[in-house]
Protein backbone atom coordinates (compact mmCIF):
# COMPACT_ATOMS: atom_id res chain seq x y z
CA UNK A 1 0.00 0.00 0.00
CA UNK A 2 2.56 2.57 0.87
CA UNK A 3 4.41 1.77 -2.73
CA UNK A 4 0.75 2.28 -4.42
CA UNK A 5 0.42 5.52 -2.52
CA UNK A 6 3.91 6.96 -3.25
CA UNK A 7 3.18 6.09 -6.94
CA UNK A 8 0.44 8.15 -6.96
CA UNK A 9 2.00 11.44 -5.17
CA UNK A 10 4.94 10.44 -8.12
CA UNK A 11 1.68 10.82 -10.76
CA UNK A 12 -0.16 14.02 -8.98
CA UNK A 13 3.92 15.97 -8.90
CA UNK A 14 4.60 14.71 -12.21
CA UNK A 15 1.27 15.62 -13.56
CA UNK A 16 2.00 19.40 -11.71
CA UNK A 17 5.06 20.10 -12.85
CA UNK A 18 4.66 19.51 -16.40
CA UNK A 19 1.35 21.61 -16.36
CA UNK A 20 3.21 24.39 -14.44
CA UNK A 21 6.51 24.26 -16.68
CA UNK A 22 4.70 24.66 -19.77
CA UNK A 23 3.04 27.63 -18.35
CA UNK A 24 6.09 29.31 -17.27
CA UNK A 25 8.06 28.10 -20.23
CA UNK A 26 5.00 29.39 -22.51
CA UNK A 27 5.09 32.70 -20.92
CA UNK A 28 8.59 33.23 -21.06
CA UNK A 29 9.15 32.08 -24.65
CA UNK A 30 5.87 34.65 -25.71
CA UNK A 31 8.02 37.47 -23.71
CA UNK A 32 11.23 37.12 -25.30
CA UNK A 33 9.61 36.74 -28.76
CA UNK A 34 7.62 39.99 -27.74
CA UNK A 35 10.87 42.00 -26.73
CA UNK A 36 12.32 40.26 -30.16
CA UNK A 37 9.22 41.52 -32.56
CA UNK A 38 8.71 44.92 -31.52
CA UNK A 39 8.35 47.74 -33.84
CA UNK A 40 8.88 51.68 -32.91
CA UNK A 41 5.48 53.49 -32.45
CA UNK A 42 4.91 56.16 -35.36
CA UNK A 43 1.67 57.22 -34.42
CA UNK A 44 1.92 60.74 -32.08
CA UNK A 45 -0.41 59.50 -29.12
CA UNK A 46 1.84 55.72 -28.15
CA UNK A 47 4.87 58.61 -28.76
CA UNK A 48 3.61 60.66 -26.57
CA UNK A 49 2.61 58.64 -23.90
CA UNK A 50 6.32 56.68 -24.15
CA UNK A 51 5.37 53.69 -26.17
CA UNK A 52 8.84 52.16 -26.97
CA UNK A 53 7.77 49.74 -29.53
CA UNK A 54 4.27 47.82 -30.35
CA UNK A 55 3.19 44.54 -32.36
CA UNK A 56 0.10 43.72 -33.97
CA UNK A 57 -0.62 39.79 -33.89
CA UNK A 58 -4.01 37.88 -34.73
CA UNK A 59 -4.65 35.02 -32.61
CA UNK A 60 -8.02 33.08 -32.09
CA UNK A 61 -9.89 34.62 -34.57
CA UNK A 62 -8.86 38.48 -32.68
CA UNK A 63 -6.54 41.55 -33.26
CA UNK A 64 -4.10 41.72 -30.69
CA UNK A 65 -1.92 44.79 -30.19
CA UNK A 66 0.43 44.59 -27.45
CA UNK A 67 2.11 47.91 -26.57
CA UNK A 68 5.82 48.17 -24.03
CA UNK A 69 6.77 51.15 -22.36
CA UNK A 70 10.30 52.79 -22.24
CA UNK A 71 11.33 52.15 -18.72
CA UNK A 72 7.45 52.31 -17.72
CA UNK A 73 4.13 54.21 -18.23
CA UNK A 74 3.11 57.57 -16.79
CA UNK A 75 0.90 56.50 -14.66
CA UNK A 76 0.23 53.44 -12.85
CA UNK A 77 -3.13 51.34 -14.46
CA UNK A 78 -5.51 49.76 -12.38
CA UNK A 79 -5.28 46.22 -13.72
CA UNK A 80 -2.05 44.98 -13.86
CA UNK A 81 -0.58 40.94 -13.99
CA UNK A 82 1.93 39.87 -12.39
CA UNK A 83 3.94 36.95 -13.78
CA UNK A 84 5.77 34.43 -11.37
CA UNK A 85 3.85 31.91 -9.73
CA UNK A 86 4.07 29.45 -13.07
CA UNK A 87 7.78 29.86 -12.17
CA UNK A 88 6.92 29.04 -8.01
CA UNK A 89 4.62 26.01 -8.98
CA UNK A 90 7.47 24.80 -11.22
CA UNK A 91 9.92 24.76 -9.18
CA UNK A 92 8.57 23.41 -5.69
CA UNK A 93 6.80 20.04 -7.88
CA UNK A 94 9.76 19.59 -9.52
CA UNK A 95 11.67 19.91 -6.02
CA UNK A 96 8.77 17.69 -4.46
CA UNK A 97 9.31 15.50 -6.97
CA UNK A 98 12.94 15.42 -6.94
CA UNK A 99 12.52 14.50 -3.15
CA UNK A 100 9.81 11.80 -3.74
CA UNK A 101 12.03 10.29 -6.61
CA UNK A 102 15.34 11.05 -5.56
CA UNK A 103 16.27 12.50 -1.95
CA UNK A 104 14.28 9.29 -0.29
CA UNK A 105 15.80 6.91 -2.64
CA UNK A 106 19.51 7.88 -2.76
CA UNK A 107 20.61 4.78 -1.79
CA UNK A 108 18.94 3.60 -4.74
CA UNK A 109 18.70 6.32 -7.15
CA UNK A 110 21.66 8.61 -6.43
CA UNK A 111 24.65 6.37 -5.43
CA UNK A 112 26.30 4.00 -7.88
CA UNK A 113 29.47 2.46 -5.81
CA UNK A 114 31.28 1.87 -9.08
CA UNK A 115 31.01 5.75 -9.74
CA UNK A 116 32.01 7.04 -6.17
CA UNK A 117 31.35 5.33 -2.82
CA UNK A 118 30.03 7.54 0.00
CA UNK A 119 26.63 7.26 2.10
CA UNK A 120 23.22 8.24 0.77
CA UNK A 121 23.00 10.98 3.55
CA UNK A 122 25.98 12.49 1.98
CA UNK A 123 24.59 12.08 -1.98
CA UNK A 124 21.64 14.00 -0.61
CA UNK A 125 24.10 16.68 0.97
CA UNK A 126 25.90 17.57 -1.93
CA UNK A 127 22.67 17.34 -4.27
CA UNK A 128 21.49 20.44 -2.00
CA UNK A 129 24.69 21.59 -2.16
CA UNK A 130 24.64 21.80 -6.15
CA UNK A 131 21.53 23.84 -6.20
CA UNK A 132 22.58 26.61 -3.83
CA UNK A 133 26.06 26.50 -4.98
CA UNK A 134 25.22 27.25 -8.93
CA UNK A 135 23.03 29.96 -8.24
CA UNK A 136 25.83 31.73 -5.62
CA UNK A 137 28.23 31.61 -8.35
CA UNK A 138 25.92 32.28 -10.91
CA UNK A 139 24.72 35.31 -9.38
CA UNK A 140 28.11 36.45 -8.65
CA UNK A 141 29.39 36.04 -12.30
CA UNK A 142 25.87 38.67 -13.28
CA UNK A 143 26.79 41.21 -10.46
CA UNK A 144 30.93 41.23 -12.06
CA UNK A 145 30.79 40.98 -15.37
CA UNK A 146 26.64 41.49 -16.12
CA UNK A 147 27.50 45.96 -17.14
CA UNK A 148 30.93 45.79 -18.04
CA UNK A 149 31.47 46.10 -21.81
CA UNK A 150 31.10 42.57 -23.76
CA UNK A 151 29.17 42.09 -20.39
CA UNK A 152 26.95 39.45 -22.04
CA UNK A 153 29.58 37.69 -23.83
CA UNK A 154 31.34 37.93 -20.54
CA UNK A 155 28.74 36.35 -18.72
CA UNK A 156 28.11 33.58 -21.07
CA UNK A 157 31.10 32.46 -21.53
CA UNK A 158 31.76 32.25 -17.60
CA UNK A 159 28.51 30.53 -17.15
CA UNK A 160 29.45 28.08 -19.52
CA UNK A 161 32.24 26.94 -18.15
CA UNK A 162 30.97 26.91 -14.85
CA UNK A 163 28.33 24.53 -15.80
CA UNK A 164 30.65 22.35 -18.00
CA UNK A 165 32.28 21.51 -14.60
CA UNK A 166 29.63 21.18 -12.96
CA UNK A 167 28.29 18.81 -15.33
CA UNK A 168 31.97 16.77 -15.19
CA UNK A 169 31.81 16.83 -11.27
CA UNK A 170 28.41 15.54 -10.43
CA UNK A 171 29.00 12.52 -13.41
CA UNK A 172 32.24 11.79 -11.05
CA UNK A 173 29.94 11.57 -7.73
CA UNK A 174 26.50 10.43 -8.88
CA UNK A 175 24.87 7.57 -10.89
CA UNK A 176 24.52 8.61 -14.20
CA UNK A 177 20.38 9.48 -14.31
CA UNK A 178 21.08 11.44 -11.29
CA UNK A 179 23.46 13.25 -12.80
CA UNK A 180 22.13 14.58 -15.28
CA UNK A 181 18.74 15.19 -13.49
CA UNK A 182 20.59 17.54 -10.86
CA UNK A 183 22.19 19.08 -13.59
CA UNK A 184 18.90 20.57 -15.27
CA UNK A 185 17.71 20.98 -11.77
CA UNK A 186 20.83 23.73 -10.91
CA UNK A 187 19.79 25.10 -14.12
CA UNK A 188 15.91 25.07 -12.86
CA UNK A 189 16.64 26.46 -9.31
CA UNK A 190 19.08 29.56 -10.83
CA UNK A 191 16.00 30.19 -13.50
CA UNK A 192 13.45 30.34 -10.47
CA UNK A 193 15.99 32.22 -8.32
CA UNK A 194 16.08 34.90 -10.87
CA UNK A 195 12.77 35.77 -11.25
CA UNK A 196 12.07 35.47 -6.92
CA UNK A 197 15.39 37.48 -5.91
CA UNK A 198 15.92 39.77 -9.09
CA UNK A 199 13.14 39.88 -11.72
CA UNK A 200 9.72 40.43 -9.39
CA UNK A 201 11.43 42.31 -6.48
CA UNK A 202 12.88 44.69 -9.63
CA UNK A 203 9.38 44.99 -10.79
CA UNK A 204 7.98 45.35 -7.16
CA UNK A 205 10.48 48.59 -6.79
CA UNK A 206 9.41 50.20 -10.19
CA UNK A 207 5.37 49.84 -9.33
CA UNK A 208 6.06 51.88 -5.53
CA UNK A 209 8.51 54.37 -7.38
CA UNK A 210 5.69 55.13 -9.78
CA UNK A 211 2.91 55.19 -6.87
CA UNK A 212 5.02 57.20 -4.84
CA UNK A 213 5.44 60.00 -7.48
CA UNK A 214 9.27 59.19 -7.91
CA UNK A 215 11.30 58.61 -10.97
CA UNK A 216 11.65 55.42 -12.11
CA UNK A 217 14.90 53.68 -11.97
CA UNK A 218 15.95 52.22 -14.91
CA UNK A 219 18.60 49.69 -13.51
CA UNK A 220 15.29 47.34 -12.24
CA UNK A 221 14.35 46.61 -15.78
CA UNK A 222 17.98 46.30 -17.15
CA UNK A 223 18.54 43.56 -14.64
CA UNK A 224 15.39 41.85 -14.94
CA UNK A 225 16.03 41.76 -18.91
CA UNK A 226 18.94 40.19 -18.03
CA UNK A 227 17.91 37.54 -15.85
CA UNK A 228 14.74 36.70 -18.23
CA UNK A 229 17.27 36.90 -21.48
CA UNK A 230 19.63 33.87 -19.30
CA UNK A 231 16.11 32.11 -18.24
CA UNK A 232 14.90 31.46 -22.05
CA UNK A 233 18.62 30.27 -22.92
CA UNK A 234 18.88 27.82 -19.78
CA UNK A 235 15.53 26.59 -20.86
CA UNK A 236 16.09 23.75 -23.25
CA UNK A 237 18.66 22.58 -21.75
CA UNK A 238 16.93 22.22 -18.69
CA UNK A 239 14.40 20.28 -20.36
CA UNK A 240 16.93 17.78 -22.01
CA UNK A 241 18.20 17.05 -18.86
CA UNK A 242 15.09 16.04 -17.39
CA UNK A 243 14.34 14.16 -20.54
CA UNK A 244 17.26 11.66 -20.61
CA UNK A 245 16.80 9.78 -17.62
CA UNK A 246 14.61 7.73 -19.49
CA UNK A 247 17.50 6.97 -21.72
CA UNK A 248 20.07 4.83 -20.10
CA UNK A 249 22.67 4.93 -23.28
CA UNK A 250 22.84 8.65 -22.62
CA UNK A 251 24.00 8.68 -19.09
CA UNK A 252 25.66 5.21 -18.52
CA UNK A 253 28.76 5.71 -20.77
CA UNK A 254 32.14 6.25 -20.12
CA UNK A 255 32.26 9.94 -20.74
CA UNK A 256 28.29 10.42 -19.94
CA UNK A 257 29.66 14.58 -18.55
CA UNK A 258 30.19 15.24 -22.15
CA UNK A 259 27.08 14.16 -23.65
CA UNK A 260 25.20 15.92 -20.89
CA UNK A 261 27.50 19.29 -22.13
CA UNK A 262 26.71 18.51 -25.80
CA UNK A 263 23.02 17.81 -24.87
CA UNK A 264 22.78 21.07 -23.47
CA UNK A 265 24.99 22.93 -25.75
CA UNK A 266 22.90 21.91 -28.46
CA UNK A 267 19.54 23.45 -26.81
CA UNK A 268 21.26 26.66 -25.95
CA UNK A 269 22.40 27.39 -29.52
CA UNK A 270 18.81 25.83 -31.23
CA UNK A 271 17.15 28.58 -28.93
CA UNK A 272 19.63 31.12 -29.29
CA UNK A 273 18.43 31.18 -33.47
CA UNK A 274 15.06 31.52 -32.59
CA UNK A 275 15.84 34.46 -29.86
CA UNK A 276 17.85 35.85 -33.13
CA UNK A 277 15.41 35.22 -35.67
CA UNK A 278 12.85 37.32 -34.24
CA UNK A 279 15.34 39.99 -34.22
CA UNK A 280 16.59 39.52 -37.78
CA UNK A 281 12.54 39.68 -38.96
CA UNK A 282 12.04 43.17 -37.50
CA UNK A 283 15.18 44.71 -38.92
CA UNK A 284 15.08 42.91 -42.13
CA UNK A 285 17.90 40.76 -41.91
CA UNK A 286 18.77 37.44 -42.76
CA UNK A 287 17.64 34.66 -40.01
CA UNK A 288 20.91 33.71 -38.60
CA UNK A 289 20.45 29.76 -38.54
CA UNK A 290 23.52 29.32 -38.34
CA UNK A 291 23.37 28.21 -34.63
CA UNK A 292 20.50 26.03 -34.78
CA UNK A 293 22.90 24.11 -37.59
CA UNK A 294 25.47 23.88 -35.28
CA UNK A 295 23.21 22.33 -32.54
CA UNK A 296 21.92 19.94 -34.57
CA UNK A 297 25.31 19.19 -35.80
CA UNK A 298 26.57 18.70 -32.15
CA UNK A 299 23.72 15.91 -32.15
CA UNK A 300 24.36 14.33 -35.15
CA UNK A 301 28.13 13.95 -33.42
CA UNK A 302 26.93 12.41 -31.01
CA UNK A 303 24.23 9.92 -32.79
CA UNK A 304 27.03 8.86 -34.75
CA UNK A 305 29.38 8.51 -31.19
CA UNK A 306 26.89 6.80 -29.50
CA UNK A 307 25.95 3.84 -31.70
CA UNK A 308 26.04 0.95 -30.37
CA UNK A 309 29.60 -1.78 -30.74
CA UNK A 310 28.46 -4.56 -32.26
CA UNK A 311 28.21 -7.32 -28.89
CA UNK A 312 30.54 -10.39 -29.83
CA UNK A 313 28.45 -13.29 -30.70
CA UNK A 314 28.31 -15.38 -27.21
CA UNK A 315 28.21 -19.41 -28.11
CA UNK A 316 25.29 -20.79 -26.65
CA UNK A 317 27.29 -22.65 -23.63
CA UNK A 318 29.35 -20.12 -22.74
CA UNK A 319 26.03 -17.96 -22.26
CA UNK A 320 24.72 -21.07 -20.09
CA UNK A 321 27.58 -20.66 -18.21
CA UNK A 322 27.27 -17.40 -17.30
CA UNK A 323 23.93 -17.24 -16.86
CA UNK A 324 24.05 -20.06 -14.35
CA UNK A 325 24.00 -18.95 -10.53
CA UNK A 326 27.08 -18.76 -8.83
CA UNK A 327 28.49 -22.32 -7.72
CA UNK A 328 25.64 -23.45 -10.27
CA UNK A 329 25.83 -26.04 -13.07
CA UNK A 330 24.82 -25.03 -16.28
CA UNK A 331 22.39 -26.43 -18.70
CA UNK A 332 23.63 -28.08 -21.44
CA UNK A 333 23.81 -26.73 -24.85
CA UNK A 334 20.11 -27.74 -26.44
CA UNK A 335 19.66 -30.14 -23.84
CA UNK A 336 16.22 -28.33 -22.65
CA UNK A 337 14.99 -26.72 -26.43
CA UNK A 338 15.44 -26.30 -29.92
CA UNK A 339 15.96 -22.35 -29.08
CA UNK A 340 19.78 -20.61 -29.55
CA UNK A 341 19.00 -19.76 -26.06
CA UNK A 342 17.21 -21.85 -23.30
CA UNK A 343 14.40 -20.54 -20.61
CA UNK A 344 16.45 -22.19 -18.19
CA UNK A 345 19.38 -19.80 -19.00
CA UNK A 346 17.04 -16.79 -19.02
CA UNK A 347 16.30 -17.82 -16.20
CA UNK A 348 19.71 -18.01 -14.63
CA UNK A 349 20.07 -14.46 -15.08
CA UNK A 350 17.08 -13.11 -13.69
CA UNK A 351 17.05 -14.60 -10.75
CA UNK A 352 20.87 -13.46 -10.38
CA UNK A 353 20.12 -9.92 -12.34
CA UNK A 354 16.70 -9.03 -11.51
CA UNK A 355 14.65 -10.76 -9.04
CA UNK A 356 16.04 -8.77 -5.99
CA UNK A 357 13.97 -6.23 -7.10
CA UNK A 358 11.08 -8.11 -8.83
CA UNK A 359 10.27 -10.98 -6.60
CA UNK A 360 6.76 -12.00 -5.21
CA UNK A 361 7.93 -10.82 -2.12
CA UNK A 362 9.05 -7.13 -3.66
CA UNK A 363 7.16 -6.55 -6.81
CA UNK A 364 8.99 -3.42 -7.60
CA UNK A 365 6.46 -1.55 -9.58
CA UNK A 366 3.97 -4.32 -9.71
CA UNK A 367 6.25 -6.39 -11.71
CA UNK A 368 7.53 -9.85 -10.29
CA UNK A 369 9.34 -12.79 -12.12
CA UNK A 370 8.35 -15.05 -9.84
CA UNK A 371 7.05 -17.34 -12.81
CA UNK A 372 7.73 -18.62 -15.87
CA UNK A 373 4.12 -17.22 -16.49
CA UNK A 374 5.09 -13.97 -15.35
CA UNK A 375 8.01 -13.79 -17.01
CA UNK A 376 6.31 -13.84 -20.53
CA UNK A 377 3.96 -11.90 -19.57
CA UNK A 378 6.77 -8.88 -18.74
CA UNK A 379 9.47 -10.00 -21.34
CA UNK A 380 8.48 -6.84 -23.82
CA UNK A 381 9.27 -4.55 -20.57
CA UNK A 382 12.33 -6.52 -19.75
CA UNK A 383 13.59 -6.20 -23.55
CA UNK A 384 12.67 -2.68 -23.43
CA UNK A 385 14.27 -1.50 -20.36
CA UNK A 386 17.15 -4.21 -19.65
CA UNK A 387 18.25 -4.37 -23.60
CA UNK A 388 17.19 -1.25 -25.58
CA UNK A 389 17.23 1.32 -23.28
CA UNK A 390 19.46 -0.56 -20.55
CA UNK A 391 18.06 1.58 -17.93
CA UNK A 392 17.70 -1.80 -15.33
CA UNK A 393 19.32 -2.85 -13.61
CA UNK A 394 19.01 0.64 -12.06
CA UNK A 395 22.47 2.13 -11.79
CA UNK A 396 23.46 -1.25 -13.05
CA UNK A 397 23.70 -2.58 -9.12
CA UNK A 398 23.56 -6.26 -9.94
CA UNK A 399 26.42 -5.94 -12.65
CA UNK A 400 24.42 -7.36 -15.60
CA UNK A 401 26.87 -7.94 -18.64
CA UNK A 402 26.84 -7.58 -22.09
CA UNK A 403 27.00 -10.53 -22.91
CA UNK A 404 23.78 -11.33 -20.55
CA UNK A 405 22.15 -8.42 -22.13
CA UNK A 406 22.79 -10.42 -25.69
CA UNK A 407 21.78 -13.40 -24.26
CA UNK A 408 17.66 -12.00 -23.07
CA UNK A 409 18.19 -9.77 -26.36
CA UNK A 410 18.30 -13.48 -28.20
CA UNK A 411 15.62 -15.04 -26.32
CA UNK A 412 12.80 -12.52 -26.81
CA UNK A 413 13.47 -12.58 -30.27
CA UNK A 414 13.20 -16.20 -30.65
CA UNK A 415 9.17 -15.49 -29.14
CA UNK A 416 10.41 -15.42 -25.62
CA UNK A 417 9.76 -19.05 -24.91
CA UNK A 418 9.40 -20.64 -21.29
CA UNK A 419 9.11 -24.23 -22.68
Amino acid sequence: MDTYLLDWVNLLLRWTHVITAIAWIGASFYFVFLDNSLHKPTAPDLVGKGVDGELWAVHGGGFYNPQKYLVAPKAMPENLHWFYWESYATWLSGFGLFTVLYLFNAGTFMVDRTVHDWSSSAAVASALGFLVAFWFVYDIICRAFGRKKNGDLIVGACVFVFVVFAAWLACQLFAGRAAFLLVGAMLATAMSANVFFWIIPGQRKVVAQLKAGQPVDPIHGWRAKQRSVHNTYFTLPVLIAMLSNHYGWLYSGEHNWVVLVLLMLAGALVRHSFVARHKALVLGKRVPWEHAMAGVAALLAMVVWLVPQPEPAVPVMAAAQAAAPAGGVAPAAGAATAHAVSFQQVKGVIDQRCAMCHSAALPSKGIAFDSPASIKRHAQQMYQQTVVLKVMPLNNATQITAGERDLLKRWYEEGAPVE
